[in-house]
C-alpha cells in the first residue's frame, strides 16, 4: 500500500519528519518497507504567463507567444495547438533540463529567434499527457519555481499492511492511525454541499436477492455530467499511490476509495436496462465480460450486479463492458456497496482476478462507511464534472450492522503484556483510535469498537491495540522461566536418523519437499487406474492447482528435483526425502499416514576430477547404497527379487526388496517415457521403501562374535546355467544344503560370449567353508563341496564349466 504525505496532510498537520513518522508507524504495527522521496526530474522551469500569441510568419503550425515571469517578457515559439492568452503556464528557461534529458538553450526557427520552452505535463514527466502546453492554477504567483509553487515534492510510504487491518488500506485509516500516534486531530474529508434536485427513490430501484452476500446496497444518482480529465492535483495524486488515471468520474471513484478505503463504481445511467439495479447469484452456465475484455465464466455463487435484464458488473471485482463510462455519459449511477468478504474471495480466486476493489472487499471494509464514501464522491464528481445531485440515496439496508461490545480488564491487560498501564491510560490509548470505551467497574470496560474495525473481536484483540499504542519497544522483555525436560526419542526417531547418517555417508543429500502436489504429476508416473496412490486427498482450499492433492509417493517430488537441478546445469545427483505419504481412509476426515523412504541417483559414480574415470552410475550403485542402509541398521535377512513391475520403472532393470516374504520396497531405473516426461537426459534410478517396517525391524542392539580361531577353506564353482536362472535361486540352494560348514558364499564372476551357448550365462562362486569349533579336514570339505555341485546341476540343470 502506497502512502503520499502530502495527501495525509490534508487530514491533519504531522508534527514528525517523514523518516521519524517512518519509524513510529512501524513501531506501532503498520511495517514501513520502504520511504523514498518524489521530486520531480526537472530543473530551472518557472510560473510564467502567456500575454498573446501569433502565427509564425513562415510556418502555420507554430505560434510567437509572447510570455511574462513577472518581470520580463520573454518571445517563445510554441506549437502546441491550446495556448490562450492569460493562462498561467510552465516556462523552461535557457538552461533548464528536462526529465527526458533536453537542454533547453538560444534557439531559432525559421528565423524567429526563442527564449525558452512552454512545456507540456508529458515533458515535465509529471503525467503522460502530451496533448498540448501544461495550464496552470491561476492563483500561483509569477516568477517561482514550478516545483515550489505547484508543491510537487513529496514523500511515498509504501506499507505492508497485514490482511486483518483493512481499515487502513486507506490514506485516512493510516492518518487515524498518526493522529493517534502523535495526539493531533483526525480531519475527516469533507465534500462541498451540492444543489440537489429531485429524490433517487423516484429515479431507480436496488433489490437485493441474497442479503447474505450483499448485506448493503447504496445508489447515488449524478445528472448532466461533462466527462473530461481530471485536474492535475487529482491525477498527480493518484499517479503517487500507482493509480492510473482515466477521466474525471472514474478517478473520482479510485480517489475516494485510496481516500476513504470504500470501492466505489460508476455506471452510465442510460445503459441500464429499466434503470434500476437487482443484485442476484450467477446462474449456471452464465458468461460475463468484464472492463479488461475478457469473457468469463463465472462461478456458482458468484454476486452479479444487473440491470432489469443483464449483468453489468462482477461484484465487488470488476464492472462490465455493456454499462462502463464513456465520452458521451451524462448520467451516473453511482454504486456505493458493502459485500460478503468470504463470497469476494470465493470468487476472486475461482475466476483467478484480483483487484484494488476485490483486494479491500475480502478483507473487510466499514458497512456503514457506504453512504458516507457515496456522498463524498458525489460532490467531488459534480465539482469536477458539472451536474446536480439526486437529493438522497438509494439505500438498501435489510440488516443493520452494529458494532459489538467488548469487555476488557486492565489487569488482564498487564499480565499479558508484562506493563503497569493504569486503567485511564489504557482508556486513552483506544479512544485515541475512535473506540468508544464506557467505565464498567473500577479496572475494566466495555469497549465498542467502530465497524471499520473488523478485527477487533475479542479482549486479546483490545490488548494488542493497546501494545501497538503503548509501543511494542516499549513492553519490557523478559525470557520464559521453567524446567526443560527431555523425552526418550521414539523407535522410528531413531531409526531415521540413522537412515539419514548412513545415507549422507554414501554421498547422499537430504531434500525436503512439499507434502501438497498436483494430480496430474501422478498420472506422469504411469500408475494404473486401480493404483491406491492415484487416488488422492485433495486439499479443500488449495493455494493452486500444482498443490491441491496430499502425495501419496515422494517419487515426483525427487523426479521434480532433479529436473529443476538439470535445468541448472546439475546433472550429477544423489538425494533422498523422508517424509510421509497420505492415503484416503474411507468414511473418514483424516488420511493414513505413511512413513516413506526415497532416493534419487543419476550422473556420475564419483566427482569429476583429472585422475578418475568418468564413470556413470547404475542400477548396483544403487543396490550398494541400499545394502550399506539395511545393514546398518541391522537388517541383514532381506533380498532383491523381481516381482510387481512399477509403471515408473524400467521393465527388467527393476526388483523389488523383500524380507521374510514381506516387500519392504521397489527399486530400479526410471521408465524411459517417466524421463521424458520430467525432462530427464540421463539414466535416473530410484528407490522407495516402506520406512515404518524398516524402523520395525531396526535391530537397536548389536550382538559381536568373537573371531574364529580356526583356519578357512575355500573352493571355486563355476556354472553354466539358463539366463533366466536367478542367482538368488542358487544361493538359496547353497543355504539349505547347509550343514554348518559353510561361511561365506560370493558371487565373483558373470560371462556371457564365446564358449558359453546363447541363452546362457555362466556364473562363479567362491565358497568359504569355516567351523568355530575345530579345523575342518581337506577330505571332509572335498565331499561336502561335490555334494553341494552336485544338487545344483540336478536341481537347477546346471553344468560345470
Amino acid at each position: 500500500m502506497k502512502i503520499s504525505w502530502e495527501w495525509l496532510e490534508d487530514y491533519g498537520k504531522i508534527s514528525l519528519s517523514p523518516s521519524e513518522l517512518a519509524e513510529v508507524l512501524t513501531h506501532s504495527g503498520l511495517e514501513v518497507e520502504s520511504l523514498s522521496e518524489w521530486r520531480p526530474a526537472f530543473q530551472s522551469v518557472i510560473v510564467a504567463r502567456l500575454d498573446s500569441f501569433q502565427a509564425h510568419p513562415k510556418n502555420g503550425h507554430l505560434s510567437v507567444c509572447q510570455v511574462y515571469d513577472g518581470q520580463r517578457d520573454y518571445s517563445i515559439v510554441c506549437g502546441a495547438p491550446n495556448l490562450k492568452a492569460g493562462e498561467r503556464v510552465a516556462l523552461a528557461l535557457e538552461g533548464a533540463v528536462l526529465p527526458s534529458g533536453v537542454k533547453i538553450g538560444q534557439a531559432e526557427f525559421q528565423g524567429v529567434p526563442s527564449e525558452g520552452m512552454l512545456c507540456s505535463e508529458q515533458e515535465l514527466g509529471l503525467s503522460d499527457d502530451s496533448s498540448g502546453i501544461m495550464f496552470l492554477d491561476p492563483s500561483l504567483p509569477l516568477g517561482v519555481p514550478l516545483e515550489k509553487a505547484m508543491n510537487l515534492g513529496d514523500w511515498i510510504f509504501e506499507l505492508n499492511i497485514t490482511p486483518n487491518r483493512s481499515d487502513c488500506l486507506c490514506m485516512v485509516g493510516v492518518a487515524r492511525e498518526i493522529a493517534a500516534l502523535t495526539g493531533q486531530k483526525l480531519r475527516h474529508p469533507l465534500g462541498k454541499k451540492a444543489k440537489e434536485a429531485m429524490a433517487a427513490e423516484n429515479q431507480t430501484s436496488v433489490v437485493i436477492e441474497r442479503p447474505d452476500l450483499c448485506p448493503r446496497y447504496v445508489a447515488k444518482l449524478i445528472y448532466g455530467i461533462q466527462i473530461a480529465p481530471s485536474p492535475f492535483w487529482m491525477r498527480r495524486r493518484l499517479q503517487a499511490v500507482g493509480v492510473r488515471a482515466i477521466n474525471n468520474i472514474v478517478d473520482v471513484t479510485n480517489y475516494v476509495m485510496m481516500e476513504m478505503g470504500q470501492p466505489l463504481h460508476a455506471f452510465d445511467f442510460d445503459r441500464l436496462e429499466q434503470r434500476r439495479i437487482v443484485v442476484r447469484p450467477a446462474n449456471p452456465g452464465e458468461y460475463f465480460t468484464t472492463l479488461d475484455g475478457i469473457n468469463r465464466p463465472m462461478p456458482d455463487e458468484a454476486l452479479m450486479i444487473c440491470d432489469g435484464e443483464k449483468p453489468v458488473a462482477l461484484a465487488g471485482i470488476m464492472g462490465g463492458l455493456n454499462s462502463e463510462v464513456q465520452p458521451e455519459t451524462k448520467n451516473i449511477l453511482l454504486e456505493s456497496a458493502y459485500f460478503d468478504p468470504m463470497g469476494i474471495r470465493r470468487t476472486s480466486k475461482r475466476i483467478d482476478l484480483t483487484t484494488e476493489a476485490s483486494l479491500r472487499f475480502e478483507r473487510g471494509i466499514d458497512p456503514n462507511g457506504c453512504l458516507p464514501a457515496a456522498e463524498r464522491a458525489a460532490s467531488l464528481m459534480i465539482e469536477l464534472g458539472g451536474g446536480l445531485a439526486i437529493r438522497g440515496a438509494v439505500d438498501n439496508y435489510p440488516r443493520k450492522i452494529e458494532p459489538s461490545r467488548i469487555f476488557l480488564r486492565a489487569a488482564r491487560v498487564n499480565q499479558i503484556l508484562g506493563t503497569a498501564l493504569r486503567g485511564d491510560e489504557i482508556r486513552d490509548y483506544l479512544q485515541s483510535l475512535e473506540l468508544k470505551v464506557e467505565p464498567d467497574g473500577s479496572e475494566s470496560f466495555q469497549v465498542i469498537p467502530p465497524t471499520f474495525r473488523v478485527d477487533l473481536l475479542r479482549e486479546i484483540d483490545l490488548i494488542e491495540e493497546v501494545a501497538r499504542r503503548h509501543g511494542f519497544h516499549r513492553i519490557p522483555v523478559t525470557l520464559p522461566s521453567g524446567r526443560v525436560g527431555g523425552e526418550k526419542k521414539t523407535k522410528i526417531q531413531r531409526a531415521a536418523e540413522q537412515a539419514r547418517n548412513l545415507l549422507v555417508a554414501c554421498g547422499f543429500f537430504e531434500v525436503i519437499n512439499y507434502s501438497f502436489i498436483s494430480p496430474k504429476i501422478l498420472r506422469d508416473l504411469k500408475l494404473s487406474p486401480k493404483d491406491r496412490r492415484l487416488t488422492a486427498l485433495p486439499i479443500q482450499n488449495p493455494l493452486s492447482e500444482d498443490q491441491s492433492v496430499m502425495r501419496t509417493t515422494l517419487i515426483p517430488g525427487l523426479l521434480q528435483v532433479a529436473r529443476s537441478n538439470a535445468y541448472r546445469k546439475n546433472v550429477d545427483l544423489k538425494i533422498f526425502e523422508l517424509g510421509r505419504a497420505f492415503f484416503p481412509r474411507q468414511g473418514q476426515d483424516l488420511p493414513d499416514e505413511v512413513e516413506v523412504l526415497s532416493g534419487l541417483l543419476t550422473g556420475l559414480r564419483e566427482e569429476e576430477s583429472w585422475y578418475k574415470s568418468k564413470e556413470e552410475c547404475d542400477f548396483f550403485d544403487l543396490r550398494g547404497s541400499l545394502e550399506t542402509l539395511l545393514e546398518g541398521l541391522g537388517i541383514f535377512d532381506y533380498r532383491f527379487l523381481p516381482g510387481r513391475e512399477e509403471p515408473f520403472l524400467h521393465p527388467g532393470k527393476a526388483c523389488q526388496i523383500e524380507i521374510d516374504g514381506n516387500v519392504l520396497g521397489t527399486m530400479g531405473e526410471a521408465h524411459p517415457d517417466v524421463n521424458e516426461t520430467f525432462e530427464l537426459k540421463k539414466k535416473i534410478y530410484l528407490f522407495e521403501l516402506d520406512f515404518q517396517e524398516l524402523a520395525d525391524r531396526m535391530a537397536e542392539r548389536r550382538v559381536f562374535k568373537p573371531l574364529v580361531r580356526y583356519p578357512a577353506i575355500t573352493r571355486d564353482v563355476a556354472l553354466i546355467v539358463e539366463e533366466r536362472t536367478l542367482v538368488f535361486d542358487l544361493l538359496r540352494t547353497f543355504w539349505e544344503a547347509n550343514n554348518g560348514l559353510i561361511a561365506e558364499i560370493k558371487l565373483f564372476d558373470l560371462y556371457r560370449g564365446n564358449q558359453i551357448p546363447p541363452g546362457k550365462k555362466s556364473l562363479a562362486f567362491r565358497l568359504k567353508y569355516q567351523r568355530e569349533d575345530r579345523t575342518l579336514t581337506d577330505q571332509e570339505v572335498n565331499e561336502f563341496h561335490q555334494k553341494m555341485v552336485d544338487l545344483l546341476v540336478q536341481r537347477h540343470g546346471a553344468t560345470l564349466r
